[in-house]
């Protein structure tokens, strides 16, 4: 009786540690943590990539090209928080005013065309080390940029000065004075395509003068071109919108249509220029290009992701009466 009772307590005794050992919980402080991190990642995953545009100035057609390009992207790829910011003209202290706004702004990639190679360098340096990936449209700085895209400008440069040189020797000017419009000494891209073009005459007779800034303003360039009319050219050159602009207006004004304009960029004033005869051709960039690859490099450098190409010539255009649509 006593081995009886034993063994009934016994059994008793074991099946409440079953039942115990059952009702325990199982890993509940290792399971709670990757909970949280579940519920954390997922607003992470849905972040909007912050992608800020910095360009030379507001006004030219050339950069309202390049924020359409880039909105174009925007548009595909979606989830991308997109603020174009330029200073009202072309002015490093406001460039630099701007990036550090970007910074401010807590921006993950910020898009620039920089005024010159110098002056912005130190400010893109100090973005770079809080992770914000920089990428060049149209102008880079001396700081590496994540990517490139822009105009191969001394070559464009060079064919432009090619289509003045074919539109003297065809008339008969074989040798002359020639005028450069420039935006200032430091803007890389600008004098990239005063050098090309300087190459063109290379060894031709024909004498160019010293180049004349007009900060891409198209009055003051006018009134540079003015005055290289006084001289008695028999071409001008414009390195960008604005210069170009003057250029073709100054030549409009004195009524000297034997004078070959050469322009960059392209705006509907500088297309009028070319309908009328005050300018033979302008060398036409793909802004929108640079804008559109451009901020498609932005996001996937924001995400970790692969660039396949860093340097992109986005190309160049000639566009004359007959092909300007």
């Amino acid at each position: 009786m006593k081995k009886r009772i034993f063994a009934i307590l016994l059994c008793a005794a074991m099946a409440a540690m079953s039942v115990a050992g059952c009702s325990q919980p199982t890993n509940a402080p290792a399971s709670a943590p990757d909970a949280k991190a579940e519920s954390a990642a997922a607003p992470a995953s849905d972040k909007k990539v912050k992608v800020i545009l910095i360009t030379m100035d507001s006004l030219d057609q050339h950069w309202v090209s390049v924020d359409k390009g880039a909105k174009k992207a925007v548009e595909e790829l979606g989830n991308v928080d997109y603020k174009w910011m330029a200073p009202d003209k072309k002015d490093d202290a406001q460039q630099i005013e701007r990036v550090n706004n970007a910074i401010a702004d807590q921006a993950d990639a910020i898009m620039i065309a920089a005024n010159g190679p110098d002056a912005i360098s130190k400010t893109l340096e100090d973005a770079k080390s809080k992770g914000i990936k920089i990428i060049y449209v149209d102008s880079p700085a001396k700081t590496e940029g994540v990517a490139t895209f822009a105009t191969d400008n001394e070559q464009a440069g060079k064919i432009a000065g090619q289509q003045m040189l074919d539109a003297l020797t065809a008339a008969g000017k074989k040798d002359g004075k020639i005028g450069i419009v420039n935006v200032n000494s430091a803007t890389a891209s600008t004098v990239a395509r005063e050098k090309g073009f300087r190459s063109a005459f290379e060894g031709k007779g024909y004498t160019l003068l010293q180049t004349q800034y007009g900060e891409g303003d198209a009055t003051k360039s006018q009134d540079i071109a003015d005055n290289y009319i006084t001289e008695g050219v028999v071409g001008i050159f414009g390195c960008n919108e604005g210069s170009t602009v003057g250029a073709g207006n100054a030549i409009k004004g004195s009524g000297k249509k034997d004078i070959v304009g050469i322009g960059f960029d392209k705006s509907d004033s500088i297309f009028s220029l070319i309908k009328d005869g005050s300018l033979l051709c302008t060398m036409a960039q793909n802004p929108d290009v640079m804008g559109y690859e451009g901020m498609k490099a932005a996001v996937k450098a924001v995400k970790g992701e692969s660039i396949d190409k860093t340097q992109v010539d986005t190309g160049v255009s000639i566009l004359k009466k007959d092909n300007i649509k």
